[in-house]
């Protein structure tokens, strides 16, 4: 019986084998925005179970779980769950997840780094996992091992200006491991003045740039000495959280002022928190901008919805959604503050929500030029958006509205190790619809040009674009 992962895995017409096959399936991969730790990549972490590497810190999975009907301790761990107990919930759980990524990449996950082609359900279970255990306790599947398998040639990490990037200056220095593992600037408590922990967090900058901050010149000055530091290490990417876009035009006596209230402990009204954020994103914008950055905004993002729980499990463990808040007028007005100065970088634009695509794609026709091919992308299907309807979505309101050809691709978003089959998953999509299109007669039938344009948005656009 043909396996259900099989060469054409959602290749569904000849040109879109032909294309996956013969132009898009060896190319390595950039991995532009993860959330990898490079402290385990430097070490080469062992696993000890599949359930260590499939569901420690998986939101995605822990979801699934949930909506199943899976007690917390089976989720997350705890009251004695025993990992084989986790993997069990998850294998019960998979066979009601049709229809969801989780189904297709679950089952390419086992298939690409561990032979395993069997379905995953609770029959199967108990084979998995000694078959997956078995590897993992043998040579070739530790961390670098999977990083290898899976032909990665950079990876970006997110990280805090306040960061060490202890780990990133070693793997730099090891002549063992010629992947490049590079920083990405992360500023969003410098942002975020009216969460716990500000002052706090002050304190860890202050540390880290040498500096009292005592005011908002300090801050700055601080931010601009941790660009520097980060680009010295190899930082070409920031990345900011919008989970709304913030454009009150402020000066930069104001945002002084609202910062003297915060760090003085009184209440910033929201008003002058998006004063704030204006200013202090402006002026990151042009630090991006004189050190040719890419800055990425994600924006739209609902977090810590299930308070309970969140209180319980803290953040990242599955309780965000999709926000609806207005993205058109502040998008368009904030980055239009850096491109009256002609100081706006490279930038990529994400909506967790779907309904944001054609908003994005127009906006990004708006600032193009500088002799720069894409330099504003609608950026790839992300989070909640990276399913088979989400990509082709996304590629969809690319083409109506942009350059398909320029599109910088595929990220895996991802904490896991695993995740780089999100790639594959993403060019077997790209690959089917253009052989789609070419099929209908809605593109030549010509392999130089789809050939092109297939390698071009899986790999090459995103080196020529971020020049790591």
């Amino acid at each position: 019986m043909k396996p259900f992962i099989n060469d054409d895995f959602l290749l569904l017409n000849e040109t879109g084998k032909t294309l996956y096959h013969n132009y898009a399936k060896n190319l390595p991969i950039i991995d532009y925005h993860c959330h990898l730790n490079p402290q385990e990549i430097y070490e080469n972490k062992a696993f000890d179970s599949v359930t260590e590497i499939w569901l420690y810190g998986d939101h995605y999975k822990w979801r699934a779980m949930r909506a199943n009907g899976v007690e917390e301790a089976y989720v997350t761990g705890g009251d004695g769950a025993s990992d084989y107990d986790r993997f069990l919930a998850y294998a019960k759980t998979v066979p009601a997840a049709i229809g969801n990524p989780l189904y297709h990449w679950s089952h390419l996950e086992l298939a690409r780094y561990f032979d395993v082609e069997l379905t995953i359900n609770e029959a199967n279970a108990p084979v998995i996992w000694e078959q997956v255990n078995a590897k993992l306790r043998s040579d070739g599947f530790r961390v670098r091992d999977f990083i290898h398998k899976s032909n990665v040639e950079a990876i970006c990490t997110t990280d805090d200006p306040a960061d060490s990037l202890e780990y990133h200056i070693k793997l730099k220095a090891d002549p063992d491991f010629e992947v490049k593992v590079l920083p990405s600037f992360r500023p969003d408590k410098a942002l975020e003045i009216n969460r716990d922990g500000f002052a706090a967090w002050l304190g860890r900058l202050s540390e880290a740039a040498g500096q009292t901050i005592e005011n908002y010149d300090a801050l700055l000055a601080a931010l601009e000495d941790r660009v520097a530091f980060f680009h010295e290490v190899g930082c070409r990417v920031s990345d900011h959280a919008l989970d709304y876009v913030p454009y009150s035009p402020a000066t930069k006596d104001e945002a002084s002022a609202i910062f003297a209230k915060a760090l003085n402990g009184e209440a910033v009204t929201l008003e002058e928190e998006k004063k704030y954020k204006t200013y202090t994103l402006y002026f990151l914008g042009k630090q991006y901008a004189k050190h040719n950055w890419t800055m990425q905004y994600h924006i739209n993002a609902a977090r810590n919805n299930n308070s309970r729980l969140f209180n319980n499990l803290g953040p990242d463990t599955g309780f965000d959604a999709i926000n609806d808040s207005p993205v058109a007028y502040p998008l368009a007005r904030l980055l239009d503050l850096l491109e009256a100065e002609n100081a706006l970088p490279k930038t990529i634009l994400y909506s967790l929500n779907a309904g944001d695509n054609e908003v994005l794609a127009a906006i990004t026709g708006c600032f193009q030029g500088g002799g720069i091919p894409g330099k504003i992308q609608l950026g790839s299907a992300w989070w909640f958006n990276d399913t088979k309807d989400g990509m082709l979505s996304q590629l969809k309101s690319l083409a109506n509205f942009g350059l398909l050809g320029r599109f910088v691709g595929m990220l895996t978003d991802s904490r896991s190790f695993l995740s780089y089959t999100r790639h594959e998953y993403f060019r077997r999509i790209v690959c089917n619809l253009l052989g789609e299109w070419a099929e209908s007669g809605e593109l030549p039938n010509d392999l130089e040009l789809l050939g092109s344009t297939v390698q071009n948005i899986s790999y090459f656009n995103a080196k020529n674009y971020f020049e790591l």
